[in-house]
């Protein structure tokens, strides 16, 4: 027995701590699984952000919301992300961009009318803190290439000095393509791409400037390192802006669009379309895709004149119907925990800066005086969103209704002033909203319209200075509700003056003839003084000889550039 006793419990032990050797295994396999998971859901640095800002594309204008247009890396990113489905922005270019740099509302930086011109002295507000600085407290490095249109009368003003540590782009708000030249009237032509703080002539090889930025961003990308430091890259693509420019190859796909106002514009939207996938690969290429948030956003609706198409919405850009301040928007990130999903919650683009500073584990200070939400739990979970009303914009300065009065505004609004106003399912517009049509999509300009919504227009003369929607049940804005609910109006109207006098005095100087480029070496740049001095003979012609050189270097570069897209067209 004894015999048969030793290997009996020899074995049993063996058996005993095999099993709790596994056990162990096991236990440290579901403990590391854990970490790992843990280290995917939570980085151990804050995210890159990649903000891609696009110009003028329309809410019908991409394929996801059924357009001809094909954009097969937008869908799939959007696809994969979350759809933001109730997401607004201004109906202008400098007003967004406003908006997204400084988290607040146009009536508190002075900027309610119409947008920074390049012959005015006038800029962003230079008191606003703007959410590249606040990145770049939290550690980031910050990059900026496209498009800027937030003034640059003085150097002050200018992207380097408002927190990107680069700039590669143009400071106005649209040029040609190729040449990077600019006209604000007669007289007044310049040359308009920057590099930092000087004008980029080296850099310029007449490259269209979807691809030239795009290859600049992933330039950037290739040259940082993203173990060591967060990234902010704020990617403001100029299209598809007019004019309408395009390299030759990628018109053959829309042959079948007989407006060519539409065909050049849908070619447009594709080549950027590509230049997003090339930019995507990028991050895949470089180790960021994993830890990075990728926003996607228009700054306005689309402009049907120019190709665009807000279809089915109400409208266009510069106006404050759907059709002009609803935006295409989206967010990508494999750091999203509901991806494939769509976020139909109330967002708007003073949301990104609170919420993308709260990313990048920056400080929201109370003096900020912020407008904006962070929404990123409701974009992420799809928790419900914190946002309940926007103020679209109070202007005092555009008073057009003829029949705007305070008695149409029941003695608390003065309905003359343009204003819009969006409290939780409610709309509520006054003054004179703008272009009211609802504009189908230019490939069926040439046929017969029946449908009585698409060439329905709103007589101005018939003393209609007050509308009131219900956007959730009504999108299109088709059925005004003013009317009928007499109440609705009333407490809207008290909110607006309660806006209202939370405003700061409109900032819109008159033209300075000072910032004609003829001035400035032929080149659209800073030109302000503070103090006002007339320049000596001398300088007035060393200014005119330098601006002499300055076109004809131009216009010699512009030629071999010409010469070269024959040749590559």
């Amino acid at each position: 027995m004894f015999l048969l006793w030793v290997p009996v419990t020899l074995f049993l032990s063996f058996i005993v701590s095999q099993t709790w050797s596994v056990q162990m295994s096991w236990d440290n396999w579901n403990a590391d699984l854990r970490n790992r998971e843990k280290q995917f859901e939570k980085p151990s640095s804050p995210p890159h952000i990649i903000f891609i800002l696009v110009d003028d594309q329309g809410f019908r204008d991409v394929g996801y919301h059924g357009s001809e247009i094909k954009t097969p890396t937008l869908d799939r990113l959007a696809a994969q992300g979350v759809k933001l489905e109730n997401y607004y922005v201004q109906p202008l270019c400098s007003p967004s961009r406003s908006q997204l740099m400084t988290g607040r509302y146009q009536i508190h930086t002075g900027l309610q009318h119409s947008i920074i011109r390049a012959t005015q002295p006038n800029c962003l507000p230079l008191e606003n803190v703007t959410l590249p600085q606040k990145l770049k407290q939290a550690g980031y490095s910050t990059h900026m290439v496209g498009k800027w249109h937030l003034g640059f009368y003085k150097r002050d003003c200018l992207p380097t000095q408002r927190g990107f540590d680069t700039f590669f782009g143009s400071l106005l708000g649209s040029g040609d393509y190729y040449s990077h030249y600019k006209c604000e009237g007669p007289g007044m032509c310049g040359y308009d791409l920057y590099e930092g703080e000087e004008a980029a002539w080296e850099q310029d090889r007449g490259l269209y400037s979807t691809v030239m930025f795009t290859r600049k961003a992933i330039n950037i990308l290739a040259n940082h390192d993203p173990r060591r430091q967060p990234l902010f890259l704020y990617l403001a693509y100029q299209a598809v802006h007019s004019p309408l420019q395009v390299p030759a190859r990628y018109l053959e796909r829309y042959k079948g669009i007989p407006n060519m106002h539409r065909r050049k514009y849908a070619a447009m939207v594709s080549c950027l379309d590509e230049s997003i996938h090339n930019l995507t690969l990028a991050l895949k290429r470089y180790g960021y895709y994993d830890n990075t948030v990728i926003v996607y956003s228009s700054d306005n609706g689309g402009q049907p004149l120019a190709g665009g198409s807000n279809w089915p919405l109400r409208g266009s850009k510069a106006t404050y119907w759907e059709g002009g301040i609803r935006a295409v928007g989206f967010v990508h990130s494999p750091l999203l925990v509901n991806k494939g999903t769509t976020c139909r919650s109330l967002v708007h683009i003073t949301d990104w800066f609170p919420t993308l500073v709260t990313l990048g584990e920056g400080t929201l200070d109370e003096d900020l005086n912020l407008d904006g939400y962070d929404v990123w739990e409701a974009i992420s979970e799809g928790h419900p969103s914190p946002r309940h009303d926007i103020l679209h914009n109070i202007d005092p300065i555009y008073t057009k209704a003829k029949n705007g009065s305070w008695k149409a505004g029941y003695g608390l609004w003065n309905t003359a002033i343009r204003a819009a106003l969006r409290v939780g399912h409610w709309k509520l517009l006054t003054g004179v909203p703008g272009y009211s049509d609802w504009v189908p999509p230019q490939t069926f300009s040439n046929q017969r319209l029946t449908n009585r919504w698409h060439n329905e227009r709103v007589r101005w003369d018939r003393g209609k200075s007050i509308w009131l929607f219900n956007i959730t049940a009504d999108p299109y804005e088709r059925v005004d509700l003013s009317q009928r609910y007499p109440h609705l109006v009333k407490k809207m109207l008290l909110r607006l003056a309660q806006y209202n006098r939370t405003a700061v005095p409109v900032r819109y100087p008159a033209k300075d003839l000072r910032s004609n480029p003829q001035y400035n070496g032929g080149v659209w740049g800073p030109w302000y003084k503070e103090e006002r001095e007339e320049p000596e003979e001398d300088e007035r012609y060393n200014n005119l000889l330098t601006n002499h050189l300055g076109k004809k270097r131009w216009k010699n570069q512009s030629n071999n550039r010409k010469l070269k897209r024959k040749v590559e067209e």
